[in-house]
């Protein structure tokens, strides 16, 4: 199964610019766990309701007064639609990541997250036994 088959493509998404009140303006009012930071149309870092909770707590301030880029150091993890979702899932466990935006080419086409796994399971599993049974018929 590819990512493609189980990403999200109803991305959320804030400007490099804007401020931690913001980004969890976004958050609830879209009822997602979390947002990419977009700068000149390029994530620049992803904001998840755990950070939001984080840097609130880490800086004692408001949350209109906390800037995004500290969201933004580092290079964003990203994959592709066509991996497959055994890859994604193997580098979300090395990385300790449970989301990735989904880039195709220089632009975003959805996320996938853990809980988008979690959700197609059955679906994965399914899959893996019907290919490890056409492989058990062609060497049969």
């Amino acid at each position: 199964m590819l990512v493609r088959d189980v990403m999200s493509t109803g991305i959320v998404t804030v400007p490099r610019d804007a401020t931690l009140h913001e980004a969890v303006g976004e958050l609830l009012a879209n009822d997602v766990g979390s947002v990419i930071v977009l700068a000149d149309d390029q994530p620049t870092g992803i904001v998840t309701e755990t950070d939001a909770l984080e840097a609130a707590h880490e800086s004692g301030a408001p949350l209109d007064g906390i800037d995004l880029g500290r969201f933004c150091e580092g290079a964003i993890l990203t994959t592709e639609p066509d991996r497959t979702v055994q890859a994604v899932a193997r580098r979300m466990a090395d990385d300790g990541v449970k989301k990735f935006p989904v880039v195709d080419g220089l632009d975003i086409v959805g996320i996938v997250t853990l809980t988008d796994i979690v959700y197609h399971l059955s679906d994965i599993r399914s899959e893996a036994q019907r290919l490890a049974d056409r492989h058990y018929d062609w060497s049969g």
